[in-house]
């Protein structure tokens, strides 16, 4: 018998191809297209009927517990399909969210926020980005501020790209309490219910992916009053908390891409072994060869960092370091795999007949959320500078 993951992984396999890919191939990966929310509850109870429903969350939570390491078979067969994350409980934003709340939420927030969002009962969304000069890939250029009131908190700011604002139970809104913009310390988390007044959630921004449900919206917080106790951890210590929440979410965001573009890659290779032209089987050919293997070579480097950064992650360090290289490459290579699926694929991999091209428009994104490439390269290159001209640690 193979362990709770590998079982896990098979019956994820196994469902998203029953009842998640042909609604996805049906909608050309728009979860609008296909019913938005009510699309989700739908098929979350499926998942949970399979038992396969939000492996990565603890068991007192309706979930299967499983660490970093283990939850990336899952996630990556959650994410084959574009609608599989959904489905699973596993997507973004909200399993970064219930990560940061197993980890951080006090008792009584983990009853009010934790336990809902954990059995899909709510979505959530964390609400950071800002409209420019505020915070984006830099977020100690925040400035939507939280100033005490009587009893509590006033939040007053704006923000844009909020992914899954529309529809979303609750925020964790990430608010100046200190300091100013430029500043390295002086944020701090609030949970924040959509009901509250003031909250307002307005356009959705056009952006090119329509699998992420919810949108990515622009958001305003008039003078929202929360009370003491919305503060998530403790007051002036939100980027560290931040951290909390963005390694493990960049991880699996790379099991859930992997999953996409093995998609992509299988279906690639499946075109080309059964076309001919030439004179024979186009897989037979030396330059189509060679970009089914540089695609294996892309896949297996990805799932081999990404193993590396899960491991120090489940081991309780911080994995900046491996996580921001994993994110990097992956991002990057995965976006070649599907660009080389494509080309494989000739003029049905631009269309909507194969799911190849849906799955382009999907996964070039992840270049930019999470920390654009050029901004983790930054990052990277200053912990190598100080570690090899100080011999400081990483």
């Amino acid at each position: 018998m193979g362990t709770l993951a590998e079982d896990l992984t098979a019956r994820t396999r196994a469902f998203v191809a029953e009842h998640v890919l042909p609604l996805d191939d049906e909608h050309d990966g728009d979860i609008e297209a296909a019913g938005g929310d009510e699309r989700r509850v739908a098929l979350q109870e499926a998942a949970r009927a399979a038992g396969v429903f939000a492996p990565q969350v603890a068991r007192e939570y309706g979930g299967h517990g499983l660490g970093m390491v283990d939850r990336s078979g899952p996630l990556e067969e959650a994410g084959y399909s574009l609608f599989g994350p959904i489905a699973t409980n596993v997507g973004a934003p909200d399993e970064g969210n219930m990560h940061m709340l197993e980890a951080i939420a006090s008792a009584d927030q983990r009853t009010r926020f934790l336990e809902p969002l954990a059995r899909g009962l709510v979505r959530s969304a964390f609400a950071m980005t800002e409209p420019a000069p505020g915070a984006g890939a830099d977020p100690s250029a925040l400035r939507t501020r939280a100033v005490r009131g009587d009893g509590g908190w006033v939040i007053s700011g704006e923000k844009r790209f909020i992914t899954g604002a529309d529809g979303a139970g609750f925020f964790i809104v990430m608010a100046r309490t200190g300091g100013e913009a430029g500043g390295a310390g002086g944020a701090t988390m609030f949970l924040v219910p959509a009901d509250t007044p003031g909250v307002v959630v307005g356009r959705h921004l056009p952006t090119v992916d329509r699998a992420m449900i919810g949108g990515h919206c622009e958001m305003r917080f008039e003078d929202v009053v929360v009370g003491d106790d919305a503060v998530l951890g403790e007051v002036d210590l939100g980027f560290r908390y931040a951290q909390v929440r963005l390694g493990p979410a960049r991880m699996t965001h790379v099991m859930r891409w992997t999953g996409a573009a093995r998609r992509a890659h299988e279906t690639a290779v499946a075109y080309v072994a059964g076309r001919q032209a030439f004179g024979g089987r186009i897989s037979d050919l030396g330059l189509a060869q060679q970009h089914i293997a540089d695609n294996e070579i892309d896949l297996a480097a990805t799932r081999a960092l990404l193993r590396v950064a899960c491991e120090e992650l489940d081991a309780g360090g911080r994995a900046s370091e491996s996580t921001s290289i994993a994110k990097t490459f992956a991002a990057e290579a995965l976006d070649r795999v599907v660009d080389r699926s494509q080309q494989l694929c000739g003029g049905l991999g631009v269309t909507a007949d194969l799911p190849v091209a849906k799955i382009a428009r999907e996964i070039r994104p992840f270049r930019i959320y999470d920390g654009p490439s050029e901004v983790h390269r930054w990052s990277i290159a200053k912990r190598a500078v100080k570690r090899i001209t100080n011999g400081a640690p990483s």
